[in-house]
């Protein structure tokens, strides 16, 4: 399958997924490429991470220095395919809340690389290594990236919100007493205060 085949593939399941109901949406969506393809790649990651997870938990030794080896690294990898899953879903809907996800899974992608090639054994080194550099740390800095990418969607947001709501928001406070606006208060000489 081509390149463009995918595309048209992600954009298809992007299309039936609509932008979550958020405020920032309702300004600015984030269409850049990257983010509407990373929904379905992460959902397609976070599904081939199921049959890994099983085959660590199965293949693993059950002890190696500690006890429980095989249940630690099968649960972290959970924990991954949590942050993967996560990520697929906040970058399909574009949601403010993929910085949190994909800064997370992107985290969590560079200690699993860590600590596969640091407590592998010496035989399966190599193979630890072609993973890291090959598959976690990439995808680790696609997802800085795309937290780097809804951060600056959200700031944007901010500053296109801002002069609408400005007024309004001040307003109300000032009624509500909640806002010290550093001007004197007008004071009506027909109320009962």
């Amino acid at each position: 399958m081509r390149i463009g085949s995918w595309a048209r593939a992600a954009d298809r399941v992007d299309d039936l997924i609509p932008p979550a109901q958020e405020l920032g949406n309702e300004v600015l969506v984030d269409d850049h490429w990257m983010v509407r393809a990373a929904g379905p790649v992460f959902a397609l990651l976070s599904l081939l991470f199921i049959p890994w997870i099983a085959f660590i938990a199965l293949k693993l030794p059950s002890r190696e220095l500690s006890r429980h080896y095989d249940l630690a690294w099968a649960g972290f990898d959970v924990m991954v395919l949590i942050a993967l899953a996560s990520t697929a879903y906040f970058a399909l809907r574009r949601s403010r809340y993929l910085t949190t996800a994909a800064t997370a899974a992107g985290t969590m992608l560079i200690v699993d690389a860590w600590f596969d090639v640091l407590t592998s054994p010496y035989h399966d080194r190599l193979v630890a290594l072609i993973f890291a550099f090959a598959i976690e740390l990439p995808l680790a800095a696609v997802c800085w990236w795309l937290s780097q990418q809804t951060q600056a969607i959200a700031e944007k947001r901010i500053a296109l919100l801002l002069p609408r709501t400005r007024g309004r928001m001040r307003r109300d406070a000032e009624r509500a007493d909640a806002l010290d606006t550093g001007r004197e208060r007008r004071v009506d000489p027909d109320s009962p205060d």
